[in-house]
């Protein structure tokens, strides 16, 4: 059995992390199977969107299966460890090294841990169950985040809150998640994997250059002046300007009918 699921859903991929008698933990096999998945998933025209999420009811990802990365980072010469997990794609493939400007959404059905918080954080929106449970709890095991959490944390919840986070390892519940701008939204569980999927249907009716233009410009704009910024955005939204997407937006508008985008 895969432990990478894959179905398509029109324009939307659903992704799902397949290991559900280990929490959706991930060891060096799965990574590498769901790297390839989002590879895929960026190369592919007629996909727009994905959702994410974890098979069973339990946990979304409760990070990597630290038997296998125990013994890999023992026994890894440094030249390869910097290969294989530094300069290469990081946990779950969307965390480090691997650029996907097309919109990605987290749905969270339980435990969000560690490494599998860190993957979340690298999804663009965030969905989650009440019964959801987030932490960075390396810091009980000897280690920090390392596969964007100490980057990405802080500037989605802010200096204060990440801190809390990374230095104590200690879990929060889905309303405190929602109250500091982790999630997006507490939905139902028996509802959130059909409210997500939804959304990106949504998505995906929307301008898929324009989207992709817009998360790289947000994605390049972080930690850069103000000016520099606002520059990669005219530029961006000058190119932006030169595309039959925004043609056939504009006609849609004057003709007062849906649009109909190609991604040209």
């Amino acid at each position: 059995m895969a432990d990478i699921v894959t179905e398509r859903r029109g324009p939307v991929r659903l992704i799902t992390i397949n290991r559900p008698d280990r929490m959706n933990s991930m060891d060096f096999h799965a990574n590498e199977e769901i790297i390839a998945v989002w590879e895929a998933f960026r190369d592919d025209v007629e996909a727009r969107v994905a959702v994410l999420t974890g098979a069973g009811d339990k946990a979304f990802c409760a990070g990597a299966d630290l038997k296998t990365y125990t013994m890999a980072f023992a026994n890894t010469p440094a030249p390869e460890f910097r290969r294989r997990f530094t300069d290469g794609p990081g946990f779950g493939g969307i965390t480090r090294g691997l650029e996907i400007n097309k919109p990605i959404i987290a749905a969270i059905n339980g435990f969000c841990i560690s490494g599998g918080l860190e993957l979340a954080l690298a999804c663009d929106i965030r969905f989650c169950s009440p019964d959801a449970e987030f932490a960075h709890q390396d810091v009980r095991w000897g280690f920090h985040p390392c596969d964007g959490g100490t980057v990405r944390l802080p500037l989605i919840v802010g200096l204060g809150n990440a801190m809390e986070l990374i230095l104590s390892g200690e879990r929060i519940g889905a309303e405190q998640a929602y109250r500091i701008g982790l999630v997006n939204r507490i939905v139902p569980k028996s509802e959130l994997l059909g409210h997500a999927l939804d959304y990106a249907a949504k998505l995906a009716m929307r301008a898929p250059l324009a989207q992709q233009m817009a998360k790289q410009v947000v994605m390049a704009a972080f930690g850069r002046p103000m000016a520099d910024g606002l520059k990669l955005e005219s530029r961006s939204f000058y190119d932006l300007g030169r595309t039959d997407d925004l043609a056939e937006g504009t006609a849609a508008f004057r003709d007062k009918r849906p649009a109909n985008f190609k991604a040209r």
